[in-house]
Formats: structure tokens, sequence, C-alpha cells
């Protein structure tokens, strides 16, 4: 919805007698994006980062953060479910929005892993967890399956972007969350790892499905800079989530004797994911400079952008757990880089969202004062009281 459009909201709803902040509210509740879950993956995986890499009171102030992140887009998306469930629902079956729900289980399990590893919250972590499977499994077979019963279907050149790749992140944050856990949330240990392992091959090989649909409309379809929107960027952070878990998941079957034997393949396979990672980072950064320098498109505050806040902090931490199960320190040092890189790029994106919600309030209270003013100043608002006073 435009800003023209909210202001024409708020102001009919002013001629309605309706709180102006309240409409104003109402119009952003519609159409959030189901996808505005990242910001609390966002938040989460940069203040993981910063815990690993020795920045401890930045990470402590994000890890508190996003602890009022995450319940208030509960919250929020609750709400809207309520007054808008149509278009709840329609949102599941739109091949550009669906794939945004997937940040409710990739959110989830970035605030389990940071509540053990930052608030050494095991019990908290692994109710997380079981919610993180919960929603998983709910959204993954309700999107997917809506999206391949619906008879009216776009090209692939409209239907396809980097967002779906959040589909991965989802799916692989449940195998890094159990792994942060050492394997402790199932009775039977090399049960709970042998699960784990099944969600992080599965959600590889829902990387190379999806990724491979992204490539051929990159290299075959027109581009337009319009289209580069920054879930691109989840190009890297799925395949950075999946080294993150491979070597999450190489360090806790080292030690059980009916999976280790299996390690030397999880360790060749995660390097793979870390090498299209690294990969996906250039070409990125030069198809960014090209839609906002060569082709002038103007850059501004998208709560999409939160989608490349996410892969930014996620190929810091990735990198530093792949250091230590490979034993090369030397890529600790790039770790050092990518979390500073991080950590200015939440800074701009939240600065970003700070300035809307102040927006929100300025434009609410302008409201408010103009519809009291023009109240005082209307004729039909006045009328004359019992005592003979003149009342508005």
């Amino acid at each position: 919805m435009s800003i023209a459009g909210q202001t024409d909201g708020i102001q009919k709803a002013a001629k309605r007698d309706v709180p102006l902040a309240s409409a104003h509210l109402r119009a952003r509740l519609e159409v959030m994006h189901p996808a505005y879950f990242a910001l609390a993956m966002a938040t989460g995986i940069v203040a993981i980062a910063c815990h690993l890499l020795g920045l401890p009171e930045f990470a402590t102030a994000l890890a508190w953060l996003n602890l009022a992140f995450y319940p208030t887009l509960w919250i929020l998306f609750l709400v809207r479910a309520v007054m808008f469930p149509s278009q709840v629902l329609s949102d599941l079956g739109d091949h550009a929005r669906a794939p945004g729900y997937f940040t409710m289980v990739a959110a989830t399990g970035v605030v389990g892993a940071q509540s053990v590893l930052i608030h050494d919250s095991v019990l908290a972590g692994q109710i997380l967890w079981w919610v993180c499977v919960a929603l998983w499994a709910a959204t993954t077979y309700a999107v997917f399956a809506l999206l391949t019963v619906r008879d009216e279907k776009p090209s692939l050149a409209q239907g396809i972007n980097g967002g779906w790749l959040v589909a991965v992140v989802a799916t692989q944050a449940v195998c890094v969350l159990g792994c942060v856990l050492d394997g402790a949330v199932f009775g039977d240990r090399d049960a709970a790892l042998f699960v784990l392992m099944c969600f992080w091959l599965g959600g590889g090989m829902l990387y190379l499905w999806i990724i491979g649909l992204i490539f051929y409309r990159y290299m075959f379809f027109r581009f337009p800079p319009d289209d580069l929107m920054p879930p691109y960027w989840i190009n890297m952070g799925a395949a950075a989530i999946s080294t993150l878990a491979g070597a999450l998941l190489a360090g806790v079957i080292e030690s059980s004797p009916n999976l280790a034997p299996m390690r030397p393949f999880v360790l060749g396979l995660t390097v793979m994911f870390w090498a299209t990672a690294t990969w996906w980072i250039p070409m990125l950064l030069v198809l960014g400079i090209w839609r906002h320098r060569v082709r002038a498109v103007r850059l501004t505050y998208d709560p999409l952008y939160w989608g490349l806040v996410f892969p930014v902090g996620m190929y810091a931490v990735c990198t530093f757990r792949l250091a230590g199960a490979l034993e090369m320190p030397f890529l600790v040092s790039v770790s050092r880089v990518f979390v500073i890189a991080a950590a200015v790029v939440w800074l701009l994106a939240f600065l970003g969202l700070a300035r809307r919600m102040l927006y929100a309030v300025l434009l609410a209270l302008r409201g408010v004062s103009t519809f009291k003013a023009e109240r005082a100043n209307s004729p039909s608002a006045v009328c004359v009281s019992k005592s003979g006073g003149i009342t508005p």
C-alpha cells in the first residue's frame, strides 16, 4: 500500500471518528508481509555471530531485543489472522508471498539456538525445537500443497524468486537447533541424530531443486532491476545455513557409533555448501551495484531487507563453525570480517525500520491534530448544551 493510500485511509477513518493510530495500524496489518519474521531471524543470527566472535555486549543487547521482536511478530501475525483471515489464506496461495511463511519456522529455530547459546536455557531450546518441527510440518505441506493444486499459476519468471529458498532455511533451522542441543530432543540420542541428519540432507536436496529454477530464471528470462529484491540474498543464506547445519552435525555425530562413519561424507558436503555460499557473495554484490548504481533504483527501507541481513550474519556463523570442524583457524578471520558487515547492515535495516515507525507515529499524531482542529472549526460540530453554552 502506498503512502498516499495510507494517508487517504487515515483521513477517511478520521471522518468516521475512528482513532487515527488504529486506522494506520489496521492498514499496515492488512498488507503485512508473511516474511516479516525475518526480522527475528536476522537479529538472532547476528546476536549469535557476535557472541561467538567476541562481541558480548552487542550480542546480549541484540538477544534481549530479539526476545521482544519474536513475540511481537507473533502477536501481529495472530491479530492479522483474526482481522484479515481472507488475506492470510490468499497469501498462502500466492507464489510470491507464500514462501514468506517459512520465516516463522526459521525465526523459531534461531530464537531457540539463541536461547541455548546466549541465555543458557536448554529447556527453552528444547520447547522451541518441538515448536519449530510442528511449524515446519504445517508450513511445508500447507504451502507446497496449496501451490501445487492451484488452478491459475504464474509463469516461472513471475513466480520464482530467492524468497523460495526460505523453505530450505526453515528445514535446516530444525537441524541447527537440534545440533545446538547436542541431539537431546528424543530419549534415544542416536535416533535424534538420525532425524537431524535427514533434515539436513532433505534441506540440501531442496536447495538444489530450487536454486536450479532460480539460476535458470537468471540466465534465460528478462531480469529487470525491480525484480532483484533483497530476498535474492537467500541464495547465499540457504547455502550458509546448510553449511552451519553440516558443521554442527559433523561435531555431534562424532560420538555416535552408528553415524560416526558418515562424518567424512558430512564434512565433504558441508564444504561444498560453503563454497556455494561464498560463490554467491560477489555475484550478489555485482547485481546489487548494477541495480542501484547502473539502473538507478532508489535504495529505501523495505521489510524484505531483513532477508539480506540474515545471510550475512549466517555466513559469519557458518564460517566460524566450519573453521572449528575442519580445524582451519585461518577461516576465523573471514568470520570476523563478516560479523562486522552483519552488524553494520543490521543497524542500517533497523534505522530504516525505526524511521518508518516514527513516520507512522508522526502521521497519526498529525492526523489527530488536524482532525481536532477541523472539528473545532466546523459549524456542524457545534451544538447548544442544556445550560445554553456552546460545546463541540
